[in-house]
């Protein structure tokens, strides 16, 4: 029996992760760094795209990127766990979210795994934050926007918020993976903590 299984044995909390093509694939890899440093079991499934884009914006190969997961699922596997809403999850996060994957979404007309996962997680009311990464907008991708939400999934534009002083753009990362587990409520590993607006030295 492999490792993967003896873990979903103990029913631990898992958590789906998607990257697509949209620009901002450090959002879906700082946000698997992040988790991999909590005891919540990944499930990974990156697009043809989404591989094409982590190729052109960063130095990580297609196997760094993948050995943060628990799990990796091929993005053609109509019939992977995650594809069921018998298979319990905590929620599923797409970091980024292209507009075709939030258009997708939006029709319920799921052609990959990406978004049948999606699909799956707002029909059994789970959470889904989509990390949506597009400037400016159309009035297309804002219906989009508004039908997804209206279904119950939280649109999370990576927006940062300068109250916080950041220093390095890995900062201005790190702000929105933070939101991203508030959102599914996970709380973070040592380090990994986000400055929070009256706490701390932020306290007024």
């Amino acid at each position: 029996m492999s490792e993967t299984v003896l873990r979903g044995a103990r029913r631990r909390e898992r958590v789906v992760v998607a990257i697509t093509g949209a620009s901002g694939t450090v959002y879906g890899v700082r946000l698997l760094q992040a988790l991999a440093a909590t005891t919540v079991e990944t499930h990974l499934v990156i697009s043809p795209s989404g591989q094409l884009t982590r190729s052109l914006e960063t130095d990580w190969s297609k196997e760094e990127v993948e050995s943060l997961a628990d799990v990796v699922w091929k993005p053609s596997d109509m019939a992977a766990a995650i594809s069921s809403g018998s298979f319990r999850t905590r929620g599923m996060v797409v970091a980024p979210c292209s507009m075709r994957t939030l258009g997708e979404i939006a029709s319920g007309v799921t052609s990959s795994l990406v978004s049948c996962a999606a699909d799956v997680t707002l029909k059994e009311r789970r959470r889904l934050v989509l990390v949506a990464r597009e400037s400016p907008l159309s009035l297309i991708h804002l219906r989009n926007m508004t039908a997804v939400t209206e279904a119950g999934a939280v649109v999370v534009p990576p927006v940062p918020g300068f109250y916080t002083r950041p220093a390095t753009v890995e900062q201005i990362v790190d702000q929105t993976v933070g939101r991203c587990l508030d959102l599914l409520d996970i709380e973070p590993a040592e380090g990994w903590q986000r400055r929070r607006w009256g706490e701390g030295e932020l306290a007024r």
